[in-house]
């Protein structure tokens, strides 16, 4: 954020200013007042400055007008935050819990239902992770380990995407992760659903989703994804409440938790969608292209 003020400031500096803007002010600043106390001839000197400012302003001509529209003016800057840090070491188990939070929106009422969203899951964490702490018996070691965070995925012009990831260690491990995409033009949260005309998506993401994971495995034996005929393992596909995200390159991710659509080993997975496959189902490609 310094940063892109320092080079706002800097852009402003080197815009030259008109002649005749420049004429002016000069001109009110050389002007003598007569038997004005030091105070009230520099405020007079302002206001002068202004109004001719004002003035000039109305009457200047269109190159003029051009040059002062080129000028720089400083945007809204919405950023993620660490909001609140937890960090907890007992009976050989350990906890790190970062919370952050999304400033700088307007929509007030989608920024703080978001942060607290946000601060609700970490609690919960943390209490998880004192309550595991608390049936432990004397002398008893934990051995468990919690690392929570986020992770900014993409911020540019149009969207802000967002990863909050859990990683737990107890006996096995598991990674869980939720998203976030905010449309940082119309400040709201975006859905999968709302990227598409209708939900013909689904079956189209699901079809190309299976053919991901076919030739993944053909190409390694090491991937395994649960596409095979049976029930209890069989890749049941995405609905609307899937975590998804839009990454850099304007593409659609669909992400999964651990053990949702591989074994524990995979940890979790995610698919980009290439856009030649859901283009004719998108809205527009303002987000996805």
């Amino acid at each position: 954020m310094e940063k892109k003020l320092k080079d706002l400031r800097e852009e402003y500096l080197q815009t030259p200013i008109p002649k005749e803007l420049s004429d002016v002010v000069q001109a009110a600043l050389n002007e003598k007042p007569r038997k004005k106390p030091r105070v009230a001839r520099t405020i007079w000197i302002t206001a002068a400055a202004a109004m001719l400012i004002v003035t000039a302003s109305v009457n200047m001509s269109p190159a003029v007008a051009k040059a002062m529209s080129d000028i720089p003016i400083v945007e809204k800057v919405i950023e993620v935050i660490t909001f609140v840090e937890w960090n907890e070491e007992e009976n050989n188990s350990s906890a790190v819990i970062k919370t952050p939070a999304i400033t700088g929106l307007e929509n007030k009422q989608l920024e703080n239902s978001l942060n607290d969203k946000y601060l609700a899951e970490s609690k919960q964490l943390y209490k998880e992770f004192t309550d595991s702490m608390s049936t432990l018996k004397e002398g008893e070691n934990g051995n468990i380990s919690v690392e929570s965070g986020y992770k900014i995925l993409t911020d540019n012009d149009i969207i802000l995407s967002v990863q909050r990831y859990t990683d737990k260690i107890q006996a096995s491990s598991s990674t869980e992760s939720q998203f976030d995409t905010v449309d940082k033009k119309n400040e709201v949260l975006l859905t999968l659903n709302s990227l598409f005309k209708d939900d013909r998506y689904l079956q189209v993401i699901n079809e190309n989703i299976m053919e991901q994971m076919k030739q993944q495995m053909a190409e390694d034996p090491n991937k395994i994804y649960w596409v095979e005929d049976d029930e209890f393992v069989e890749f049941k596909g995405i609905d609307a409440t899937q975590n998804f995200y839009i990454n850099k390159d304007g593409k659609l991710v669909i992400a999964f938790n651990s053990y949702e659509a591989a074994p524990g080993y995979m940890g979790a997975v995610e698919f980009t969608i290439p856009t030649k496959v859901i283009s004719d189902l998108l809205v527009g490609d303002q987000y996805i292209h």
